[in-house]
């Protein structure tokens, strides 16, 4: 049986510059500025955090929370960010259990609705999220989906 270990950033600060790295390594953007997020949230600067999910001590799966995730209605916020699971853990429901502790947490601290962009249509709609435009993503040449949590 596998024992996956859910957690907020702010329960394991130590895997900060590892989380960065993970992030990184996944979606291209600077590690420091997921450091930058990272430390602003450890540091009690926002609300807005990071979750990480573990399976034996290693990251194998996360997601953030920013003000925007890179598109044209700024106004929209805040958005889920970077989601990802590596390969050989999809289909076992660890984003939507991370999807769901984010969503729990944000709401206990006053903090809804909240929004995410994707390409992937059905997947957050299992987990309570609805459809609720295209927005424009930055530098991008075609629109893309936005989805809202109330």
């Amino acid at each position: 049986m596998n024992e996956f270990k859910y957690l907020d950033l702010r329960k394991a600060p130590k895997l900060k510059n590892a989380a960065a790295e993970w992030f990184h390594s996944k979606w291209g953007m600077p590690k420091e500025a997921y450091l930058e997020c990272m430390d602003a949230y450890l540091d009690h600067q926002t609300e807005l955090g990071w979750y990480l999910c573990l399976h034996e001590e290693r990251i194998i799966s996360g997601m953030g929370v920013i003000e925007n995730d890179f598109h044209d209605r700024k106004y929209l916020a805040p958005n889920i960010c970077a989601v990802y699971t590596e390969k050989e853990y999809r289909g076992q429901g660890i984003a939507g259990n991370l999807l769901k502790m984010v969503v729990e947490d944000l709401r206990s601290k006053g903090i809804t609705p909240i929004y995410l962009v994707t390409d992937h249509t059905g997947f957050y709609e299992r987990y309570g999220w609805e459809f609720l435009c295209m927005v424009q993503g930055d530098g991008e040449p075609d629109k893309t989906r936005m989805y809202i949590h109330r």
